[in-house]
């Protein structure tokens, strides 16, 4: 085996199920930057402790046939793993797979969590391995649209295979030693879809918030949402959901009447969104803010669901015409808050720029995601964010959400 001492201390967190705007994949950005600063604490907590679980996590690789089902294509790309034997209660002990998603996959995949705890507890042997096409585990061919052919569910799942035979082989595993797989969003798809494909290899799946279902028409995120911010236990109410629906209709009724400067102004946009390409990425720019305190909620990375509405629904006593705007004046506070807490000087609207990075297709940045996601979203799952039931936007954003995407990647 190509093994080699790990040395990252960086927890890769799951990247959003959904296609989002800059701002959300700025908030995810920065929640695994304030989970690397605490698992660097972990880490340096570990060293200290002269703890034995950093000496037994080592760094592996496997060489996969880019192309499982065709067997004239002989080209291979590298995939990345790692083990941990620190708990594994050789020969017969279970086999904890942690099976990476949309993004890199780090040493504190088999470091930390709640698969870590059941396998101190179980005796189990800690694998990670890393998703084709992310993080190091890329196509030597790179990310050009007629390289990405390659770049599927079904693809990866046959890596899965054939990752569970090496390891088999490498560490002399037999029928007695019980596999688990573990995942969460898309990873937690794979894991369960993997238990399903292949029950011969994987005894159970753990499949945390996992949309096991490809659907174009992904209200169901939104609906969450939706939930969150009127769920009293966590400081939301139905005048909160009210109030942002409200909030966004004002916005859209401003771009409709052309008051464009105003919006630009107010939101403090770097250009004015005067075409309806630029005016859907304000609108999903400030969706974002929403949909990120949601799924952030109290993780201190963005406002709590309490703070949020405490703007939203907070009691004015302005004149009528200024109370005609004040949920319109609140989602620009919530901007603003936003805004207090980044290191933007003004909120990017620019699809052009979007489109642009999207077309990249160098990929020096292991940490980058966006162009693998969006073409496996187009290609295979849907996702698209839409807005129905618990609508937080008008059906006149729905319009602008569900343009076909997959162009921007040609």
């Amino acid at each position: 085996m190509l093994f080699s001492p790990a040395c990252s201390f960086v927890l890769l967190f799951l990247l959003n199920i959904v296609d989002s705007g800059r701002i959300l994949s700025k908030i995810n950005r920065r929640f695994r930057d304030l989970q690397a600063q605490r698992h660097k604490e972990f880490f340096l907590t570990l060293v200290a402790s002269k703890s034995n679980s950093l000496q037994h996590v080592k760094e592996g690789w496997i060489h996969q046939p880019l192309d499982h089902f065709n067997r004239q294509n002989v080209k291979t790309f590298t995939q990345r793993f790692f083990v941990n034997e620190a708990y594994w209660q050789r020969p017969d002990g279970p086999v904890f797979l942690f099976i990476g998603g949309e993004g890199p996959i780090y040493n504190f995949d088999v470091l930390a969590g709640h698969h870590v705890d059941m396998a101190k507890e179980h005796r189990a042997l800690l694998l990670s391995v890393e998703h084709r096409f992310y993080g190091d585990s890329i196509n030597p061919d790179g990310l050009k649209t007629e390289n990405l052919a390659d770049l599927s569910s079904q693809q990866a799942l046959a890596d899965l295979a054939a990752f569970h035979q090496y390891i088999s082989q490498s560490f002399n595993l037999s029928s007695r030693n019980t596999w688990i797989s573990f995942g969460g969003s898309y990873s937690g798809s794979l894991s369960a879809w993997f238990r399903g494909k292949f029950p011969n290899l994987v005894y159970g799946a753990v499949a945390s918030s996992a949309p096991v279902k490809a659907k174009l028409d992904f209200a169901e995120y939104s609906n969450v949402v939706g939930l969150g911010l009127m769920n009293e236990a966590v400081g939301g109410s139905e005048k909160c959901l009210a109030k942002v629906r409200e909030a966004f209709v004002l916005v859209e009724a401003m771009l409709l009447d052309g008051n464009f400067t105003k919006v630009a102004g107010d939101f403090g946009c770097c250009q004015t969104p005067k075409s309806p390409d630029d005016q859907m990425e304000l609108m999903q720019n400030l969706a974002d803010i929403i949909m990120g305190s949601v799924q952030y909620n109290e993780e201190g990375v963005l406002m709590s669901i309490k703070e949020l509405c405490g703007v939203m629904t907070k009691t004015s006593h302005n004149a009528t015409q200024e109370a005609e705007m004040e949920a319109y004046n609140r989602l620009v506070k919530l901007s603003q808050m936003y805004h207090s807490n980044s290191d933007e000087s003004c909120l990017d609207i620019s699809h052009e720029k979007t489109v642009k990075e999207l077309k990249d297709v160098s990929h020096k940045n292991r940490r980058r995601a966006e162009r693998q996601w969006t073409y496996q979203t187009c290609t295979e799952f849907g996702f698209c964010t839409t807005h129905t039931h618990t609508q937080i936007i008008t059906q006149i954003s729905l319009l602008l959400y569900i343009k076909p995407s997959f162009l921007l990647l040609l």
